[in-house]
């Protein structure tokens, strides 16, 4: 137990307390090494251990799709803050009991701050938060926050009027189709921005919706797809979280999007672009305040001002007038000059929910539950 100081016998009486001091009280020395910071006139001083991070996944990793895109703002922080940090994460946690499970683990196991990226997991997460005090905790796409827990967003519709904007040019039969998850605010405002985003620029346009009510099934995915250029679309888009319907688009000699991130290589020729969420600004930021001791509870919604939103990988041979309005269309809403939802907006019956002139509130975008004049079908229940 003391051999430390037997290496140290010539030392001085006075050195030799120092060390009894330190190593005597029964305590064992660590079996680990810990690297030490230059010596001060304290003597050698521990760097302080990494800040234990944990991100918790609704699918897996290598989906393509939204929870690739986190893992990529994951691995922006550990480029980042190097051995600063330690990152953890878990794929494939099903929202609701399995969550809150999967939280409380991370929790016990010493992670300071946990991501949680998927709506369902905002109640779990709300719960946990309150057994660990001393742990921040961030949640993705939902609206409840407490003193330690967090709420942020990226503003995804933004993405979904570029697309429209590009598939309104593109399409020749005037039928757009989008293969939908599931029926909240965020999925209602996208399948809209999409179809508004169009009709800026074709007025001809009507999108059609099929709903497979999951995030992350490539079977279904794949079958709302050909039920969609079955019906006459020829230009598809997704809020799901795989490439099947863009595979589909392939195969199926149409056109097709990615969603969340860049999905032109499971396309190529059908891949118009992608409408890209960079979540490693958002993430950074978050490790940051962590780090420097500033950060706070609240709400944040990035977009394409602050580098959240990207329309990626857009292909080659866009015609020149497609390329030069979507670079005019991306720069309005980077300066905040354009707004997908800026009036006159009008439901499917015919009734104007927002004037002309006006803009949506940020409060009544986050509870949409009506679609917009041009689409066609109607929103589960």
């Amino acid at each position: 137990m003391f051999s430390p100081l037997k290496k140290k016998m010539m030392l001085p009486v006075l050195a030799l307390a120092s060390v009894l001091t330190l190593y005597g009280c029964g305590k064992k020395e660590p079996e680990q090494k810990v690297a030490e910071t230059p010596a001060t006139s304290a003597g050698a001083a521990k760097i302080a251990e990494p800040l234990k991070i944990g991100f918790v996944y609704v699918g897996p990793v290598g989906d393509a799709g939204w929870t690739y895109a986190h893992d990529l703002g994951r691995r922006a922080v550990e480029a980042q803050f190097g051995d600063k940090v330690k990152t953890t994460f878990v794929p494939g946690v099903a929202e609701g009991a399995d969550a809150e499970r999967v939280f409380r683990d991370l929790a016990k196991q010493g992670n300071k701050l946990i991501f949680g990226t998927t709506f369902g997991y905002m109640e779990p997460m709300l719960k946990v938060a309150k057994e660990f005090p001393d742990v921040k905790f961030e949640h993705a796409t939902g609206y409840k926050t407490a003193a330690n827990m967090a709420i942020y967003d990226a503003r995804t519709y933004e993405g979904a009027y570029l697309a429209g904007v590009i598939a309104g040019k593109m399409t020749k039969s005037n039928q757009l189709g989008v293969v939908a998850s599931v029926a909240i605010p965020e999925v209602i405002r996208n399948i809209n921005a999409y179809t508004l985003g169009a009709q800026s620029v074709n007025p001809k346009v009507v999108t059609r919706t099929v709903w497979i009510n999951k995030w992350f099934d490539p079977g279904k995915e794949r079958e709302g797809a050909l039920a969609l250029i079955g019906q006459g679309v020829d230009v598809l888009i997704q809020n799901t979280d795989s490439s099947a319907p863009l595979q589909a688009a392939q195969e199926k000699g149409v056109m097709g999007f990615g969603w969340d991130s860049d999905m032109s290589r499971y396309g190529p020729s059908a891949h118009l672009a992608s409408a890209a969420v960079n979540w490693a600004p958002y993430y950074t930021k978050v490790v940051g305040s962590i780090l420097n001791g500033s950060w706070q509870s609240g709400a944040t919604w990035w977009g394409v001002k602050e580098g959240a939103i990207e329309m990626v990988a857009p292909n080659t041979s866009l015609p020149e007038d497609v390329k030069a309005r979507l670079a005019e269309r991306t720069a309005a809403l980077k300066e905040g000059k354009l707004h997908p939802f800026q009036g006159p907006i009008i439901d499917q019956g015919g009734k104007t929910i927002v004037a002309a002139g006006a803009v949506m509130a940020d409060q009544d975008l986050k509870k949409m539950n009506f679609f917009v004049k041009g689409v066609e079908g109607s929103i589960p229940q």
